[in-house]
């Protein structure tokens, strides 16, 4: 089992959120809580597309700043490719 996750999440108003945590259960019931980024807080409800495994905290982060740059497109096809 991977210690982090980089993740999607679709909000209430259709654009996408992306994130990671070491806890991915914990931090989906604080967005969808209203408690999670402030980003999603006025966007719920929240819905998780797309998850992707990382092996520690650095390489969470750069495959998150690496999926934030894609365009939106780009992470459509990336949610696309995850769910076959």
């Amino acid at each position: 089992m991977s210690a982090y996750t980089v993740y999607i999440l679709r909000c209430g108003d259709g654009t996408l959120y992306t994130g990671c945590t070491n806890d991915l259960t914990r931090r989906l019931r604080a967005h969808s809580a209203g408690r999670g980024a402030k980003y999603t807080r006025s966007r719920l409800p929240v819905e998780l597309v797309y998850t992707e495994p990382a092996s520690d905290r650095s390489q969470a982060l750069r495959r998150e700043a690496a999926i934030k740059a894609l365009d939106r497109a780009g992470k459509l096809a990336l949610i696309r490719a995850g769910e076959g």
